[in-house]
């Protein structure tokens, strides 16, 4: 072989060498990624809640009430059969007989201060005689009601103590608290005594029945006896307040659900503050803004917002909301719908000035609310008047059989409006009788418009058509309560 073949023969080799070399070192670096979010994956999936559990365990208390009750002819459920609330879950322990007599509940809740106060569900202690608190470490303490929430369902209590181990309110809209993050809960489940079970966030925003509703939901093991326990983040913090379950058999099927610490968190200062919320109060009906609606909304191109359907005297009034504005934007938050504002102005200062966008015939409306309180004020918000119209007219518009206000129809429905189209009939097969109209609602605005008459009404028809618009959008009355209603214009 020549001294050049063998030149070539070693560069080759040493190349060989080197590629293996390298293929190796790829290996390593590829073995040493996959290595590193094994890692990641395990830290992300706790090996233990023994620590965090061991941190937060001295915070959390069983709950014990008394209560003196009547005698009962019969069983009876703890809340009316058929109600949202069915599988709220305190325990109670009834006894048999007709006299009076002692009835306990157990509940579970945790310290919030060393200085002894402590949250748990008003369902909890809901009537309670006497409310004895039990610690991690056994000791007994009786506890002072401060004040309670029935709205959100939370309670607040107070012991006699300095130095108690206590948790704190985290972030439900933050971090830790996505769907799929990490919870426990912990409480006094069927009345086993303190326990803890764990999971993840399952949902959020969700409703029960309430008109402030925000629950987590969780598929932590969650049983009677738990509620008003809290539901812990990775970090300790509290994130909500175990308070119902969903169950076909009374006991965990994995959907359980507590009240947000966003909204629990603030319930709970104005508690302890004032004894009693004082929630802010914007001073108006609304309703959902529906797909159908949007066509006959100038300036609105999707489903979104807040409609105004009645504005009585207060703020909202004061600052110049109008029936059938539509609130897009309040206090610099864009509003997806009327349970999303009536959250926001529910947990908003009274008092505060707050600025309100609203969309008003096609065009944006900046206005400034100062906002009162809606525990004194909403009860005598919405008056309405008893003097009926004596004219009498009647005749079929897109489905509806409508005649203006009579003596005698005010009877018959039991009407308190002075003005407006009463729906006496309706074609069962119109698309009013599938948007829910009844016999007895009042129509009182047709596009914004008020309507006194049945010559009001065609004329704003006719002015839709003429528009080129598809629907027309009515204000429709039942028993006071208003709601807008659009309905598909017949084609000529």
């Amino acid at each position: 072989m020549t001294a050049k073949a063998i030149a070539i023969q070693k560069e080759q080799s040493q190349a060989r060498h080197l590629m293996m070399a390298l293929f190796a070192a790829m290996t390593l670096a590829l073995a040493l990624v996959l290595a590193q979010a094994t890692a990641s994956d395990a830290q992300s999936r706790p090996a233990t809640f023994a620590d965090l559990a061991e941190q937060i365990s001295p915070s959390v208390v069983n709950i014990t009430t008394s209560t003196t009750v009547a005698g009962r002819t019969g069983p009876q459920g703890i809340v009316p059969e058929g109600s949202p609330f069915e599988d709220f879950f305190n325990d109670l322990d009834r006894g048999p007989g007709d006299g009076a007599r002692r009835s306990s509940a157990l509940g579970s809740g945790f310290v919030i201060s060393a200085d002894g106060f402590i949250v748990t569900n008003n369902h909890v202690i809901e009537g309670a005689d006497e409310i004895l608190i039990e610690f991690f470490s056994g000791e007994e303490r009786p506890a002072e009601l401060i004040g309670t929430d029935p709205n959100t369902d939370i309670a607040v209590l107070k012991v006699e103590a300095d130095d108690l181990p206590f948790v704190v309110f985290g972030d439900s809209n933050g971090a830790g608290s996505r769907v799929g993050d990490w919870v426990m809960a912990m409480g006094n489940p069927l009345g086993q005594g303190f326990s803890v079970s764990a999971g993840i966030v399952s949902a959020r925003n969700r409703a029960l029945s309430g008109t402030y509703d925000d629950y987590i939901q969780t598929d932590a093991a969650i049983n009677r006896g738990n509620s008003g326990g809290p539901l812990f983040n990775m970090d300790g913090e509290v994130i909500g307040v175990n308070t119902a379950i969903l169950s076909p058999n009374g006991g965990s099927i994995g959907i359980g659900f507590a009240m947000s610490s966003a909204v629990v968190s603030n319930v709970v200062d104005q508690l302890i503050e004032f004894g009693e919320t004082r929630r802010g109060w914007l001073g108006v009906r609304i309703q959902d803004v529906t797909p159908d609606m949007v066509e006959a909304i100038d300036g609105l191109d999707v489903a979104r917002g807040a409609m105004v359907t009645d504005v009585p005297a207060g703020p909202a009034e004061d600052a110049g909301i109008l029936s059938g504005d539509v609130i897009t934007i309040f206090d610099g938050i864009e509003i997806e719908d009327t349970r999303e504002l009536v959250r926001i102005v529910g947990n908003s200062p009274v008092g505060k000035e707050v600025p309100v966008e609203v969309l008003r015939e096609g065009d944006t409306e900046l206005l400034t609310v100062i906002l009162g309180r809606r525990e004194t004020s909403e009860a005598v918000a919405f008056p309405a008047s008893t003097e009926p119209d004596e004219t009498e007219r009647e005749s079929e518009i897109l489905g509806l059989t409508l005649s203006e206000i009579t003596p005698e129809l005010t009877e018959q429905f039991g009407l308190s409006l002075e003005e407006g189209l009463v729906i006496t009939g309706i074609d069962p097969e119109s698309e009013a009788a599938s948007k829910g109209l009844l016999q007895g609602d009042v129509v009182t605005e047709a596009n914004r418009n008020t309507i006194t008459t049945l010559g009001d009404l065609e004329a704003q028809i006719q002015a839709a058509t003429e528009a080129g618009r598809k629907s027309i959008l009515l204000l429709v009355r039942r028993g006071g309560d208003p709601r807008f209603v659009a309905l598909v214009l017949e084609e000529e």
